[in-house]
């Protein structure tokens, strides 16, 4: 008897450590992503330990158009360090309402540009926009949580401008971009610099360089260099490892 008590003791010690240390945590079943209370920006995911912002919907379209965008993130140069060539094929994930791909599309004459986008008003309103200025070579692309939707090895150059951050499965998407990926690929990870309290951005729509090449190498990929001549942004180059 004295035996059974000391085992049921046991028991009851070990059961109540794992209550204990799950209490308001919760991890999903491949163990990629742990669910807990966070920031009110976040929506209460986490992924190799930085919570996941809320995505910005189609209702903030005019903040992606706005007239100060060239100054504070300065476009133009984020485009030059690209090193776009006039035959290339790109894919602009998370494209918005088009800003950076109306900007690409001319300086790819005999190239491509995929606008992949998860939000039908968006692809909406990059269509009327390409109606409208006639632009042949676009390709709209309605993505999901976890796809991009494009053809494997098939495109030269990825553009991720402020919104890997809110990925509700990064790990996945970064797989699927991977498989779009041609073997000398590059990914251009534009992200407001975390390790930059001036910053006026709120810091879960930031990333520090440690936290992108934790989550990339997760994927596959690897930093190949940070272009830090962005006023706000990081500017970081990732290739298949």
């Amino acid at each position: 008897m004295k035996i059974r008590s000391k085992v049921t003791n046991i028991l009851l010690c070990i059961g109540l450590l794992i209550v204990c240390s799950c209490k308001g945590q919760n991890q999903d079943a491949t163990g990629d992503y742990v669910y807990k209370k966070g920031d009110p920006n976040g929506i209460g995911k986490w992924y190799k330990g930085r919570e996941i912002a809320y995505v910005m919907g189609y209702q903030g379209m005019s903040w992606l158009e706005r007239s100060e965008r060239e100054e504070e993130e300065n476009t133009s140069k984020l485009l030059k360090n690209m090193n776009i060539n006039l035959g290339d094929t790109i894919a602009d994930i998370g494209a918005g309402s088009g800003y950076h791909v109306f900007k690409m599309a001319p300086m790819v004459d005999y190239g491509l540009v995929y606008a992949v986008d998860i939000q039908p008003e968006m692809l909406a309103a990059m269509e009327a926009k390409k109606k409208e200025g006639n632009s042949k070579n676009i390709m709209l692309v309605q993505g999901n949580e976890k796809s991009v939707n494009l053809p494997e090895s098939s495109v030269d150059k990825v553009l991720l401008v402020d919104v890997y951050h809110e990925f509700n499965y990064p790990l996945e998407m970064i797989q699927s971009i991977k498989k779009a990926m041609r073997p000398e690929a590059e990914l251009y990870l534009i992200e407001y610099r975390g390790e930059d309290a001036s910053v006026p951005i709120k810091e879960l729509h930031k990333m520090t360089e440690a936290q992108a090449v934790t989550e990339m190498k997760a994927a596959g990929l690897r930093l190949k260099k940070n272009i830090g001549n962005l006023p706000w942004q990081h500017c970081m180059v990732f290739v298949k490892d």
